[in-house]
């Protein structure tokens, strides 16, 4: 008799119980939906959502179901008409209120949504989604380069101790205006590094001493370049935080970036905080100096630049010695200080010494936080800062407090709104953009594509399943059938462990789990051909059995690990669909693994293996 421990029954059982419950939620369609969020960007509260209801009540409008979904409401609806009528009728009840985004969500049970299971995510060829073509200023991002060497040189000459009377940018270039000629070349080889990026050049002047300083082309260029790469790292980080699965963000060309967003929820919160620049600095007041004075007569401190503050409108002049800014950041989260907006930071080191040194320095003195924000100006749009061409540079202080004593690398940032707020912190956590984007190709690529995408690829799948079922049928008659039933517990195995992991599944993913089920099938026939082959050298039936399942598996195992390899490798360099495609085929060799050794061998025991004599096999 052929014994199998119980447990291992059990274990198949367990597994493919769990492959079935994860793989369930995609046997449900996908109904047209609303998704609406809050102008104000806070969570919709349960007041607000039967608000709705009650305005789509009396137009005649029953929804599917709804739900609140991280501080969305969502409503499910039959049809695109109802789809349609729900958003118009929202729309002119509530004007302002909520921004409502269009999309499909799973018709499942509502029990599944509760215990947490979800349907595949699918690639942007199969679901749908934004494709967007971001193009870098790579000259603005040699100014950003010129302002941080704009704060290095005066953080330099201060440690120095060398008086200066400016260090301001011209064009392409940063001059500095020392108060003793002494001083010249001391300062210069004080700022220039020993690879040699930065030019200088003596410029006489009446009193003092002044140079300009300027990077070099092949610097340029290589800033360019990491600009590029920064922007690039950047989004994805941003992507990341918008909780996007599978994006597709590479480079195009030399200063432009595309990305890929496969079922984004709400594109115009997608476009709002992947373009977005924002930053924070932190400044001393400068309290020798008469701010209201300063704005009548237009008149500036060289040491100061002037800024207005947001909540009361007056101005405020600030030094401009930084002491740090949001690039130095390495944690942002969003919180409440007494029941308003703040943003709760972190520094680096190197700036939370610096903040150290100065709030031990100027306890009792005000210190201002500014708010810096770059974007390009849409037609009609107006700029409440500096505007070069269509690009508008906003800066305010959104908080002027007095330190009221000694702190480092943690604090609030208050002053915000609750939108900003969130954004802000998002924006510092992810990265500050090397240089400004500007969006050159925004398309759509709609659901309907895509479902003809998984039509063609499901009918694909299913004929290739339908001729292999016959084939080992009547090759392998009943071991035949065992195989077929083997290789569909792969399959479901397969979607529940996509759905579990989130993994999205493009065409070529598809494609993949053809692929798979084709490897799935070959073990089993190599498992089978040992058996025959024991057959044919006089074993008994059961011999038979046990010896082709412990012969097959090694020569099983070394093809799975070697394919499984190039699974890795293709997911590790590859990117998009390619990424799809190996994730699938990875997922598909390890369930090939646990059914076609396990599985098999478990349903082949329950069907021959208690059988006391048994005289030969159908095989």
């Amino acid at each position: 008799m052929y014994q199998f421990a119980a447990w291992k029954y059990w274990l198949v059982i367990a597994v493919l119980v769990l492959g079935t419950v994860f793989a369930l939620p995609n046997v449900f369609g996908l109904d047209p939906a609303l998704q609406l969020s809050r102008v104000d960007r806070q969570v919709m509260e349960a007041s607000a959502e039967q608000k709705v209801l009650d305005v789509l009540k009396a137009q005649g409008v029953v929804p599917r179901a709804d739900y609140l979904k991280d501080g969305r409401l969502v409503i499910r609806l039959a049809n695109e008409a109802d789809q349609a009528k729900a958003r118009s009728v929202i729309q002119s009840a509530t004007p302002g209120e909520f921004t409502i985004a269009l999309s499909k969500v799973s018709s499942m049970p509502d029990w599944m949504r509760r215990i947490g299971l979800r349907p595949m995510s699918l690639g942007l060829d199969l679901r749908g989604g934004v494709h967007f073509v971001y193009e870098v200023d790579t000259a603005g991002a040699v100014t950003q380069a010129l302002q941080s060497l704009e704060r290095d040189v005066r953080t330099t000459l201060r440690n120095e101790r060398m008086a200066y009377t400016n260090v301001a940018m011209e064009g392409s270039t940063l001059r500095v205006n020392l108060r003793d000629s002494a001083d010249l070349y001391k300062a210069i080889k004080a700022i220039t590094p020993s690879d040699g990026s930065l030019l200088t050049e003596v410029q006489p002047v009446a009193e003092g001493a002044s140079f300009v300083a300027r990077y070099s082309e092949t610097a340029l260029k290589a800033r360019q370049t990491a600009a590029v790469e920064k922007n690039i790292l950047t989004l994805r980080n941003r992507v990341d935080q918008l909780g996007i699965s599978e994006p597709t963000v590479t480079r195009q060309g030399a200063d432009r970036i595309v990305v890929e967003l496969p079922g984004v929820d709400d594109p115009n919160e997608a476009i709002r905080v992947l373009g977005a620049t924002a930053t924070v600095e932190f400044r001393l007041v400068d309290q020798a100096n008469d701010a209201y004075e300063a704005q009548r007569t237009k008149r500036i401190p060289l040491s100061s630049k002037l800024y207005t503050v947001r909540e009361s409108g007056s101005p405020v002049l600030l030094k401009r010695d930084v002491i740090a800014t949001g690039d130095q950041l390495v944690d942002a989260t969003s919180t409440q200080v007494e029941g308003r907006p703040a943003v709760s930071v972190k520094l680096d080191a190197r700036a939370g010494q610096e903040m150290l040194k100065t709030t031990q320095r100027n306890v009792g003195k005000p210190m201002a936080t500014v708010f810096i924000q770059k974007k390009r100006l849409a037609e009609g749009e107006s700029c409440k800062g500096t505007r070069v061409n269509n690009d508008c540079t906003e800066e305010d202080a959104i908080s002027v407090a007095t330190i009221q004593g000694v702190f480092s690398s943690q604090f609030q940032i208050t002053g915000l709104q609750a939108t900003e707020a969130k954004d802000l912190a998002l924006l510092l956590r992810s990265g500050s953009l090397a240089a400004p984007l500007a969006m050159v190709e925004q398309r759509t690529i709609g659901p309907s594509l895509g479902q003809d995408n998984i039509d063609k690829g499901v009918k694909a799948m299913i004929v290739g399943l339908i001729l292999t079922f016959i084939f080992m049928a009547v090759y392998y008659r009943a071991f035949g059938w065992v195989a077929n039933a083997v290789l569909l517990s792969n399959l479901v195995l397969t979607v529940g462990l996509l759905s579990l992991l989130q993994a999205s599944l493009s065409l070529p993913g598809i494609a993949a789990v053809v692929f798979h089920l084709g490897i799935a099938v070959d073990a089993n026939i190599l498992i089978y051909e040992r058996i025959r082959e024991e057959l044919r050298n006089g074993s008994s039936p059961m011999a038979a059995i046990n010896s082709g399942f412990e012969k097959a598996f090694a020569t099983i195992a070394d093809s799975n690990v070697t394919t499984l390899i190039a699974g890795v490798v293709l997911y590790a360099f590859g990117t998009g669909t390619i990424k799809s495609f190996a994730i699938v085929m990875t997922l598909g060799i390890i369930t090939s693994l646990f059914t076609s050794v396990v599985g098999s061998r478990a349903l082949v025991h329950f069907v021959w293996g208690r059988q006391r004599k048994l005289e030969s096999l159908s095989i």
